[in-house]
């Protein structure tokens, strides 16, 4: 059994197909998958996913780093509304992204900052969204460390050294389709990571792993990421899939 700990299963992009990739999913043996929030526009598009596939889909709610504008104290009410209302596995994603603008800065650090107290609050993890900002993300992380911080640095894109410092905030490691790039680095020194810290993750339809890079992602590529960490490490497919699954269930919960 797989985990897909990121996946947009309720993007735009599955609108014509959805059942069908899901149907690809389950006979690649993807069985539970983690749906992570952007912004208030998606809430029900993820509520509508949940309720058709209720014994697999597990939903966060957050708010994303690129959603964070001028209306960004109205989406966080949004949020807040939302887990007085009902159960999440998770506040996420979010994060700070200076890729597509770096002129919300402050402001993204405020709701990072707020969305991580209102996880301390539930009990929950974080889900963290990391570009071309790891030196921002590490200042917040360090203002709120405490034993209450736990979670996923999703997408992880980093060094050794960037690893070892995520994993020392009690994060574990996302890990998709970048580790099957060839320049995308993480794979020459993964191994040096011991499998307790990583879970597995699709980030679909984004970030489609070889040899699909390019096109639209989707859950069931998680087995070509399964396949690429058995070789990584040296142990069979079965074996990444259990320990994952494994870290999931401890990050989560569920």
């Amino acid at each position: 059994m797989l985990t897909d700990t990121h996946t947009h299963l309720y993007s735009e992009a599955f609108d014509e197909d959805r059942v069908a990739m899901m149907e690809r999913a389950f006979a690649a043996g993807v069985r539970r998958f983690f749906i992570p929030a952007i912004d208030s526009s998606y809430t029900q598009s993820m509520y509508d996913l949940e309720s058709q596939y209720p014994d697999h889909v597990h939903l966060m709610m957050g708010l994303h780093p690129t959603s964070v504008k001028e209306n960004y104290k109205e989406e966080l009410a949004h949020v807040i509304d939302a887990f007085k209302e009902r159960t999440f596995c998770a506040v996420g994603e979010i994060g700070i992204d200076l890729y597509w603008d770096t002129s919300t800065l402050s402001i993204q650090k405020e709701a990072f900052r707020r969305q991580i107290q209102l996880a301390k609050e539930y009990g929950l993890p974080i889900v963290i969204h990391c570009r071309d900002a790891f030196d921002e993300i590490f200042e917040v992380l360090e203002t709120e460390r405490d034993k209450s911080l736990f979670g996923i640095f999703h997408c992880f894109t980093g060094t050794l050294d960037q690893a070892k410092r995520v994993i020392g905030f009690n994060m574990k490691l996302g890990i998709g389709g970048v580790a099957t790039f060839k320049n995308g680095k993480i794979d020459q020194f993964l191994k040096e990571v011991s499998l307790e810290h990583i879970v597995l993750e699709t980030d679909a339809p984004y970030l489609s792993p070889v040899p699909y890079r390019g096109k639209r992602n989707e859950s069931s590529y998680l087995a070509l990421v399964c396949k690429k960490l058995a070789t990584i490490y040296g142990v069979s497919e079965d074996e990444i899939a259990r320990i994952t699954t494994q870290n999931s269930k401890a990050v989560f919960g569920i």
